[in-house]
């Protein structure tokens, strides 16, 4: 014997609120039909204000969400919170619904206990929602919706980039990128691309052309398949230099400059008093003794500041005369003071953004490349003049260690000084190579593949992002071996992490490859870097006679 299956309403509460943008009254209304099923019949109810709908007529345009609970009189507590199936909703007309809202007399039973309704999207609390909209308010500027609807109408299409989807672009998702199919070479649609965009929104945006993220395959034309991302201009553009940061350069300037003094000085060990390398080499020494006494040797210490901020300063130039030609813009240098080398070179910006992948490669290794020249012959000229009995009042004995502490100019050193010069405690050289040596390590360093580094540009640039990350994880790990750079391996990889751990923006163009010889110019410059940067290990120093090496 069938049973009647009882029927489970709740009130809804509804709160009007009137949109400032939107000047109408919004009515709403609920139609309920009750209809038997095999099972049983299914009733759906809903509570309404009777004073806010009793004055005015009922449309068919306005719409409520309702619940229409079905259960069994066995079984009500555990299903009233489901949804029947096998009910159905049904519309009247308007006369049915006016005298059915009427009758406010003879309501229907309604159950006290309210309806769980379930949120339609994850509930976010007052506190959450004020986050979201301060970042928002504080974060970049987005792309205007409505120059997205401009710009794929009249950019993309058939004969460039059939879009089929959008996704957040940007650090912060501030712009948009366009996923789709490429309907021509690709450096020929995105010159297309940019000029159109130019003519459609003017000097407002950037487009950027870079590969597809979690793409599944490579381009049907070759390649990897390309997206387009656009970004505002302000947003994606370095900020210019402000006068706090001019302040900061200077004040590094000078302090390079007094460490750059301070090597030489140290250059000169075995004419310093003894007080003077007591307190240097001793790391029991407490007390400072008078700086009066290092006055004299400043004199004779400048021509090794001066061959480091050459270095230094050809560096740079090597930068700056790269750029010019591609009208890329440079920061200013902040120079990096080390007592040891006289300098960790310095960190210089990109003030615009790059056109494409060679041009980063071309500026990144034109400084390391112009500095290690200059380096590499002042390194020369000093070997030469260490040999030569003329030269003899400026030479200056430094300890033979000093050698073993890179593979490449010890090995260098021992062909030109010979066995019996280099197999001692101390060895005598000119100034000019001590110079040189710097030069040549701080160009080393400078040339790691990690991060923001010339190194990590011109790898990101020849070989891509996905390349300078497995590069970065090698280097770090040498470094903190200490495989790599020796005693300075723990300075320098601590600068690079706080500094210049961030990868270099994509460029404009992020796709196009840069050529062979492009990637063969950074394969070199990476495998001098680490031939630099080993040290001599004591079984070869103690076979070709560098250095005196002491065994237990």
């Amino acid at each position: 014997m069938g049973t009647l299956a009882s029927c489970s309403f709740g009130s809804v509460s509804f709160k009007l609120q009137l949109i400032p943008r939107c000047n109408e009254r919004i009515q709403v209304f609920q139609h309920l039909k009750l209809k038997k099923t095999n099972k049983g019949s299914c009733c759906c109810s809903s509570s309404f204000p009777s004073r806010a709908i009793s004055n005015g007529r009922l449309s068919f345009r306005n719409f409520c969400r309702f619940r229409c609970l079905c259960t069994n009189d066995n079984d009500v507590d555990k299903n009233e919170d489901s949804v029947s199936n096998d009910s159905r909703v049904s519309t009247a007309s308007p006369n049915e619904e006016e005298d059915k809202n009427t009758d406010d007399k003879s309501p229907p039973s309604v159950s006290s206990r309210p309806p769980s309704i379930s949120p339609v999207g994850p509930p976010y609390s007052n506190f959450q929602v004020d986050s979201f909209k301060l970042m928002e308010l504080l974060g970049p500027e987005k792309v205007d919706p409505a120059d997205v609807k401009v710009i794929k109408d009249k950019l993309f299409g058939y004969s460039t980039f059939w879009v089929t989807k959008e996704e957040p672009f940007g650090d912060l998702g501030e712009g948009i990128l366009f996923l789709g199919n490429l309907r021509g070479k690709r450096e020929d649609v995105f010159a297309k691309l940019q000029s159109q965009l130019a003519e459609v929104t003017g000097d407002k945006y950037n487009l950027f052309m870079v590969e597809e993220p979690s793409s599944e395959g490579p381009d049907p034309r070759g390649g990897p398949r390309v997206s387009f991302g656009l970004l505002r201009k302000e947003v994606s553009e370095p900020g210019p230099t402000t006068l706090w940061q001019y302040v900061i350069a200077l004040l590094l300037f000078f302090l390079t400059i007094g460490s750059s003094v301070e090597l030489g000085i140290a250059s000169q060990i075995n004419r310093l008093p003894p007080e003077v390398v007591k307190y240097f080499t001793d790391p029991n020494a407490i007390e400072p003794p008078d700086m009066e006494l290092l006055y004299p040797f400043v004199d004779t210490a400048l021509p090794l500041a001066y061959g480091v901020l050459g270095v230094l300063l050809f560096h740079e130039v090597g930068h700056f005369l790269a750029a010019f030609p591609k009208k890329v813009k440079l920061s200013i240098p902040y120079f990096i003071p080390n007592i040891t080398l006289g300098s960790f070179g310095a960190i210089t910006q990109f003030k615009s953004i790059l056109p494409d992948r060679s041009t980063q490669v071309d500026i990144s290794l034109a400084g390391p490349f112009a500095g290690a020249a200059l380096s590499f012959s002042m390194f020369a000229v000093g070997l030469l003049l260490s040999s030569n009995p003329d030269a003899a009042g400026d030479l200056v004995q430094v300890p033979s260690t000093l050698f073993q502490g890179s593979l490449l100019l010890g090995l260098i050193s021992r062909a030109t000084l010979g066995y019996t010069a280099m197999h001692a405690s101390t060895v005598t050289i000119h100034p000019l190579m001590i110079a040189g040596w710097c030069g040549l390590t701080t160009s080393a360093f400078n040339m790691l593949p990690v991060g923001c580094l010339d190194g990590g540009r011109a790898v990101q640039g020849a070989f891509g992002r996905s390349a300078l990350i497995g590069f970065g994880l090698t280097t770090y790990t040498l470094l903190g071996l200490g495989v790599l750079g020796g005693p300075l391996s723990l300075p320098w990889g601590l600068y690079v992490l706080i500094c210049q751990r961030n990868p270099e923006k994509p460029c404009l163009n992020d796709v196009s490859e840069v050529g062979t010889w492009r990637k063969a110019f950074v394969t070199v410059g990476i495998v001098l870097v680490l031939l630099t940067l080993l040290p001599v290990w004591d079984e070869l120093a103690v076979e070709l006679g560098i250095g005196l090496v002491t065994t237990f």
